[in-house]
């Protein structure tokens, strides 16, 4: 199966020059000359793919995404290999997750394998804006919206489904070093039956207060715990958690009210393969503290596609600070860093099959091609 795909490619005299300085590329700040875009209704379903300029959406003031918040999104990374080959990690989970979460948002599925097709000819693409300084990656941004433009409380009858991306450096301005995160009394992210386990924009939201005021007191994200107890751990505002306790590492199981990360998935894997104990079960900020206090809380870090693998080094609660592996980066970690982004960046092997290369290009793109859709649905 196939989507008619236009192609309308920036003239070269017409694209931004690309960021010179690795350093100073940051997150989330600069964007690649090009797009992709598909729109869908009710009526005709999935239609005018395209892949076009960068360029502001054109939306009405009544676009039901303003109103009713029916948004989702997708975060994934392109990584130069040493080869000069570009690669893609897991972009068939990444799908599945965008699938569940149009399911929970009452947004339409799209055409099983488009989610990778898209993602892979915008890569295609702009393969010359993947950056190849060790650390920085293109990050790749899908997202569905809800355009209607209807004031009344329904599941949207036109919906934007659109990729963007960019170069990025590390995600935390620490890069790969241990962070201070804080556990949120105040606030709560996601309960039972709401929206926690969907990659939606309220989400985030509902999150933003925390973080800035955990900002404010000098820690660089927020630890969320359950609504209900207010005592098991779920996540870190931007990643998953684990800790590792005598010798085992305990990671929250994903949940109605979590993300099922990919990264904190394939860490477990490894950990598993290396013959690490590893349980995935709830647990209390108490069993937490009361293993600092004895001595067996040996590392805490965190696992994200934007972070990778992030050691925490200080745990703040209730008024009390709590050093975490003194303050540095842990041997597991770090292993764990070093495994995932070797693998990811094609400098070591790949034996679970987690790398998908992306293709080169046509030379001189044409103005309509086929956009293939994998048999298998990725």
């Amino acid at each position: 199966m196939t989507l008619q795909m236009q192609i309308a490619p920036v003239p070269p005299e017409q694209r931004q020059a690309k960021p010179q300085d690795p350093t100073r590329l940051g997150f989330g700040r600069v964007y690649t000359d090009h797009m992709f875009t598909m729109r869908w209704s009710a009526e005709h379903g999935w239609h005018d793919a395209q892949l076009g300029p960068f360029e502001p959406l054109a939306l009405s003031p009544a676009a039901m995404v303003l109103h009713y918040a029916q948004t989702i999104f997708e975060g994934l990374k392109a990584y130069r290999t040493p080869q000069g080959t570009v690669n893609l990690f897991r972009p068939a989970d990444n799908a599945e997750r965008f699938d569940r979460s149009a399911e929970r948002l009452a947004l339409p599925l799209l055409p099983p394998g488009a989610f990778v097709a898209a993602v892979e000819a915008l890569v295609a693409l702009e393969r010359d804006w993947v950056p190849q300084a060790p650390g920085t990656s293109l990050y790749v941004r899908p997202t569905l919206i809800a355009t209607e433009p209807h004031l009344g409380v329904r599941p949207a009858a036109e919906a934007l489904f659109f990729v963007i991306a960019g170069p990025v450096g590390p995600y935390y301005p620490e890069g790969f070093a241990p962070v201070r995160i804080t556990v949120a009394e105040h606030y709560v992210r996601a309960a039972p039956g709401g929206l926690g386990a969907a990659k939606t924009g309220a989400n985030y939201a509902a999150s933003l207060l925390a973080a800035e005021e955990a900002k404010a007191e000098g820690y660089t994200q927020v630890l969320w715990l359950d609504a209900i107890e207010r005592r098991y751990v779920e996540e870190v505002g931007a990643m998953n958690i684990a800790f590792k306790i005598g010798g085992t590492v305990i990671a929250p199981p994903a949940s109605g009210t979590t993300l099922a990360g990919i990264t904190i998935r394939s860490a477990l894997h490894l950990l598993r393969g290396w013959d690490v104990s590893v349980e995935e079960r709830r647990i209390t900020i108490d069993e937490v503290l009361q293993a600092h206090a004895d001595g067996t809380l040996e590392e805490v870090f965190g696992a994200g596609t934007a972070a990778v693998i992030s050691p925490v080094g200080l745990l703040a609660y209730q008024g009390r600070q709590y050093e975490i592996a003194g303050g540095g980066t842990g041997p597991l970690a770090q292993r764990l860093f070093d495994e995932l982004t070797g693998i990811q960046y094609g400098q070591r092997p790949d034996p679970d099959g987690w790398i998908r290369a992306v293709p080169p290009a046509p030379p001189t793109p044409r103005r309509q091609a086929p956009l293939p859709l994998p048999a298998a649905g990725r």
